[in-house]
């Protein structure tokens, strides 16, 4: 071994301590019971991502990425770390890229949310803005002329994160649920933007078959995005000419990393449904959420719907995915709402009438 190649174990070993220290640090989030009388015997979770230090759900994918990233020889002392991302994967990626005194650069879509850009920018990162289609040849670009690290998180996303337990999303969920009354949850409800998340649950619940006997995975998908008509045919070459307004969640063509096999079900939501849900949201639980997890909510409300109408009991859970106050300047500005067209009055009055009756009305 040369003297170089030990001075980069070394470094890597160093990061991977790291990682672990700062995982040790940071306790397990939140798994929040909402009570919502009118579904008697149903019982809603909402597993709160948003209390990672990175402040989102994609904190958990940025320290899988990175973990993969240094196991498999890629990520070395001075490594530029480049990622194509709509906001929130790339403030939890800037955030292990501080931690690890790595530069890191966010090819991001010129229509995300400024305060994401500004949060970015906090942990040391610096922002490259595209048209959206552009993302991924820039940073590919980007990491071949900077001898840089892309991590493609749409490509890497379901591989990188150990599917059968440690410590992932659905072996916390299952561990938290424990002494709950309906402690196997009838649904695990989540989006999909890489499709790393749905597919680690996904490939839980078939791998721990005392779970996957009786849970199964709903996945919602928001306007302008692919996955929801892919998971019909299964024709990878669709794309869509337009962006997903839910940021986070939908893409406008197949990501690698979305397994459609994993998912039993799939709700198209539309935009305002997210939005009027988001702000529907605040009012139960008393702070802003992101329109992602406004979008799980309507998903939620319909698999209520469906289990009250059957006379069955049993537990959702769903998350909520990052902060409120990143989309000041969108989900929650009349201005930018009106602009958009969207019908939001419309689907909160909508979203009332299910909170009175239980029904949901399509």
């Amino acid at each position: 071994m040369t003297g170089g190649t030990a001075q980069c174990r070394d470094w890597v070993r160093q990061a991977m301590g790291k990682i672990e220290a700062d995982f040790n640090r940071s306790s397990d989030t939140h798994l929040i019971k909402l009570d919502l009388p009118v579904c008697h015997g149903v019982q809603l979770y909402l597993k709160d991502e948003s209390t990672h230090p990175s402040g989102s759900l994609k904190h958990r994918l940025a320290r899988s990425l990175f973990l993969y990233g240094l196991s498999n020889g890629w990520i070395t002392k001075g490594t530029t770390i480049i990622e194509s991302s709509s906001g929130s994967t790339a403030i939890s990626e800037a955030y292990f890229a501080r931690l690890l005194g790595l530069p890191f650069i966010a090819v991001v879509p010129r229509t995300t949310a400024p305060e994401k850009l500004a949060k970015i920018e906090f942990y040391g990162g610096k922002c490259h803005l595209v048209d959206g289609p552009k993302i991924y040849e820039e940073s590919e670009r980007l990491a071949r002329e900077l001898n840089g690290h892309y991590m493609d998180q749409f490509t890497f996303a379901e591989r990188a994160t150990d599917w059968r337990g440690n410590n992932n999303i659905a072996d916390s969920i299952f561990s938290q649920m424990q002494h709950e009354p309906h402690a196997i949850p009838r649904w695990i409800v989540v989006g999909a933007g890489t499709g790393g998340t749905s597919a680690t649950i996904g490939r839980y619940l078939r791998y721990h078959t005392a779970c996957g006997a009786s849970s199964q995975l709903c996945v919602v998908d928001p306007e302008n995005s692919v996955f929801a008509p892919f998971h019909e045919t299964r024709d990878r070459t669709l794309t869509s000419d337009r962006g997903s307004r839910i940021e986070g969640i939908g893409r406008p063509r197949v990501e690698p990393s979305f397994i459609p096999d994993v998912v039993d079900r799939m709700i198209r939501v539309p935009d305002a449904a997210s939005f009027a849900a988001a702000h529907l949201l605040e009012d139960l639980l008393g702070r802003k959420c992101g329109p992602s997890t406004g979008t799980n909510l309507v998903g939620v409300f319909q698999l209520m719907s469906d289990m009250r109408a059957a006379g069955e009991e049993g537990s959702i859970v769903s998350l909520i995915c990052d902060p409120g106050e990143r989309y000041l300047d969108s989900c929650y500005s009349a201005d930018w709402l009106k602009a958009q067209g969207l019908d939001v009055a419309g689907w909160r009055s909508r979203l009332d009438v299910f909170l009175k009756s239980g029904e949901w009305a399509e």
